[in-house]
C-alpha cells in the first residue's frame, strides 16, 4: 500500500512549448496549467499512463502489461476533456493522474453523488514522510470535492510486508512495533482531513480488524479460487521481484491477495467503490476490482497517481540528511520548510500543483518567473506546504530564523532543531561533533558527518570545524547555554547545555 512518486509526472507541469495544435500560443502558459491533458505531444514522452475499462461481465485487462506506453493524457484526451466531477477535474488539472479503470463511468458516479474511496498506509515506521504526502493530498482533494475519504491503516498487511519495488524481503515487524507505528502515523491525518460522522467526514480503519481473524482454510476455499497463479505472475510488479536475486517468499506473494480482499471488505462495510494509490500498486488494485465483481457483482474502480522523483532522479522524501518526516517530533518545522525551499528550479511549479492548494491561475503567474525571481516561487511553496502540515502560525518564526542565519539580523534560534546535553557530557574529551550532527538530523550517519567536516561544510557558529574526530566541550559555550552547529549554508541546529 505504499505510495511512492516518480519523475514521470514532471511532464504534467507542461510548460507551453509550441503545441499550437492544442493551444493558442497567446494563452499557452495559463492553459498548460489549467488543461494539461491538451499538451499530449509533451506528455507522451515522459508520462506512461492508461485507462482500463471495467465491465460487470468481464475481467480487467492488466494495463501494466500493455505495449502502449502512451500517456493517459493522450490515450484518453477526449474523455479527460469531458470530465465533469470536481475531483477528477482536479486530478487531471494538477497532474495526479496515471491510470484509471473506466474513468468515464467513475466520473458519472462522482458527479451524480457522494462516493466513498480509500487509500492504504502500512505501519512500517512511526511516522510518514514526504514520500507519502501525495497520497494524503489526494484524500484531501477527494474530501474537498464532496466525497468521503477512508484512511486504511495496514495493521494486518504490515505483518506480511509489501514486496512491491523491493530488492529483498522486508524485516518482519513485531506486534508491538506495528502498534507503535500505527499510533505514530495516525496523528498526521487530522492535519489534512476532517474526521467525524458526517457523509463526507473521513474515517480511519485498520485492516487488522478483519485480516487477523481470518481462518486460513476457510479463506482459501472462499477466495483462493478467485485468483490464478498465471494471472498473479503476469503483473509487472511480480515479474520485477522474481527477476531480482533475493528470494520472493510465499508470505510476500500473498500480499496481493490480502490487498484485494481489503477492497472487498471495505466495499461490504463502508460501500467503498474506489481505491486510490500509486502506480506501482496497479496490479494489486485491479485484483481488488476483479474480486469485488466476482464475489459481489460490484463495479469497483482503481485510480493511480505517478510515482514521483525529483528532477535529479533522487527519491521524493529522502535527502542526504535522511528522511523528511511529517511528524514534528522527528523533524522540526524549520527543517521541513527548508526542504521545500531547497526545491530545484525544475521541480518548483510541479510541486506547487501537487503539494499545495494554491489556485492554478496563481501558479501560472509564478511559472513566468525567471532567474533569481524563481526563488519567490520556492518560498511560496515552502510557506504553503509547511502551513498545511504545521499551521501558518509557525511561519513568522521560521522567516525570522532564516533572516538571522543568512542576513545577519538578530540571534533567534527558536525554530531550529535542538538537542540537549548535560555538563557532564561535555567533561573531559567532550561529545564528538559527528555524534551531534547525527543527533540533530544534520547528517544521516556518523560517516556522513565526518565527510561533512572533512569537506569544510561543518561549522560551530561561524567557525569551521577542522577535525573529523573533534568534540564539543564546555569551553565552546563561552559562558552561554547553547551553541549552533551548521551543515552547509542552509541547515543548522542547536545544542543546549542543561
Amino acid at each position: 500500500m505504499k505510495f511512492k512518486m516518480s519523475a514521470i509526472v514532471a511532464s504534467c507541469v507542461l510548460r507551453a512549448t509550441g503545441t499550437a495544435a492544442f493551444l493558442a500560443q497567446s494563452s499557452s502558459r495559463a492553459n498548460a496549467i489549467r488543461q494539461p491533458w491538451r499538451m499530449a505531444p509533451v506528455v507522451a514522452t515522459r508520462l506512461s499512463s492508461t485507462t482500463t475499462k471495467v465491465a460487470n461481465d468481464s475481467p480487467v485487462t492488466d494495463a501494466e502489461n500493455s505495449d502502449d506506453d502512451s500517456s493517459i493524457y493522450t490515450r484518453e484526451a477526449e474523455s479527460l476533456e469531458k470530465l465533469e466531477s470536481k475531483f477528477l477535474q482536479t486530478m487531471r488539472d494538477r497532474g495526479f493522474l496515471h491510470q484509471c479503470s473506466n474513468i468515464e463511468e467513475l466520473d458519472k458516479k462522482m458527479k451524480d453523488g457522494t462516493i466513498s474511496a480509500y487509500l492504504g498506509f502500512d505501519a512500517t515506521a512511526d511516522s510518514l514522510h514526504v514520500g507519502s504526502l501525495l497520497q494524503i493530498m489526494i484524500l484531501r482533494h477527494l474530501q474537498n470535492s464532496g466525497h468521503k475519504p477512508i484512511v486504511l491503516i495496514g495493521g494486518g498487511t504490515s505483518k506480511v510486508g509489501d514486496p512491491t519495488g523491493k530488492d529483498e524481503s522486508r524485516k518482519l515487524l513485531t506486534e508491538e512495533d506495528i502498534q507503535n507505528n500505527t499510533a505514530g502515523i495516525s496523528k498526521v491525518f487530522e492535519k489534512f482531513l476532517a474526521f467525524g460522522e458526517g457523509s463526507t467526514d473521513a474515517i480511519m480503519v485498520n485492516n487488522d480488524d478483519w485480516l487477523s481473524s481470518l481462518k486460513y482454510l476457510e479463506f482459501l476455499r472462499e477466495y483462493g479460487t478467485q485468483f490464478t497463479i498465471n494471472r498473479m505472475l503476469s503483473f509487472e510488479s511480480v515479474k520485477q521481484r522474481l527477476n531480482r536475486e533475493a528470494p520472493f517468499s510465499f508470505l510476500e506473494f500473498n500480499y496481493m491477495i490480502l490487498q484485494a480482499y481489503d477492497f472487498l471488505e471495505l466495499y461490504r462495510r463502508y460501500n467503498a467503490i474506489l481505491q486510490l494509490g500509486g502506480s506501482d500498486q496497479w496490479g494489486n488494485m485491479i485484483s481488488g476490482t476483479e474480486l469485488g465483481r466476482r464475489c459481489e457483482g460490484a463495479q469497483l474502480f482503481a485510480l493511480t497517481a505517478p510515482l514521483i522523483t525529483k528532477s535529479d532522479g533522487t527519491k521524493m522524501g529522502k535527502t542526504a540528511g535522511g528522511a523528511i518526516w511529517l511528524n514534528a517530533d522527528k523533524l522540526s518545522e524549520y527543517d521541513y520548510w527548508q526542504f521545500w525551499r531547497n526545491t530545484s528550479d525544475e521541480d518548483v511549479i510541479r510541486f506547487l500543483k501537487l503539494f499545495t492548494e494554491l489556485p492554478l491561475d496563481e501558479i501560472a503567474k509564478l511559472e513566468g518567473l525567471e532567474g533569481q525571481e524563481i526563488n519567490q516561487a520556492k518560498i511560496v511553496l515552502a510557506d504553503e506546504a509547511t502551513a498545511m502540515l504545521h499551521g501558518r502560525e509557525c511561519l513568522g518564526q521560521i522567516h525570522e530564523t532564516v533572516q538571522n542565519m543568512f542576513k545577519g539580523a538578530g540571534q533567534s534560534t527558536d525554530s531550529l532543531p535542538r538537542i540537549f546535553v548535560s555538563a557532564a557530557d561535555l567533561e573531559g574529551d567532550g561529545k564528538r561533533f559527528a555524534d551531534l550532527f547525527l543527533d540533530l538530523g544534520l547528517a544521516s550517519s556518523k560517516k556522513e558527518a565526518r565527510r561533512l567536516i572533512a569537506g569544510g561544510g561543518a561549522k560551530l557558529g561561524e567557525t569551521k570545524i577542522e577535525d573529523e574526530t573533534g568534540s564539543l566541550t564546555k569551553d565552546d559555550f563561552s559562558g552561554g547555554d547553547e551553541v549552533v552547529l551548521r551543515a552547509g549554508k542552509k541547515r543548522a541546529g542547536v545544542v543546549e547545555m542543561k
